[in-house]
């Protein structure tokens, strides 16, 4: 069963979902996370410390509101919009992310946070 989270940027909360994956699990496990935000074209990504391997749902393949997990950089990605190896509409990662959730609210949201520094990921 999906589990409700929120992220809090600025003092903004975004109401998001977690899916009942393995990595999804670990993240929740580790809640709250606070971590400082990178940007990547309408991406943010930051570290969780949570180390786990590319699973099933490993794809180069995203959409606007998915988040992803992304062991390379052992991160969580939030997808909003195009990133750089972006050719269309569609946000494409560096490399492979393990896909652990969405976005419940409208994701153009992500976008008027651009250069907020911190988040914070908590259950709902």
């Amino acid at each position: 069963m999906n589990t409700k989270v929120r992220l809090i940027i600025d003092g903004r909360q975004i109401r998001a979902e977690l899916y009942d994956t393995e990595c999804a699990k670990k993240i929740l496990e580790a809640l709250p996370i606070e971590s400082k935000i990178n940007e990547w074209g309408d991406e943010f990504y930051f570290s969780i410390g949570i180390s786990m391997p590319l699973d099933s749902t490993a794809t180069t393949c995203v959409a606007v509101g998915d988040i992803g997990y992304w062991p390379a950089g052992e991160a969580m990605a939030v997808f909003f919009g195009k990133t750089p190896l972006s050719t269309g509409e569609d946000p494409v990662p560096a490399s492979e992310v393990n896909i652990v959730g969405r976005i419940i609210d409208d994701p153009a949201i992500l976008k008027t946070l651009k250069g907020a520094r911190k988040i914070r990921i908590e259950k709902e």
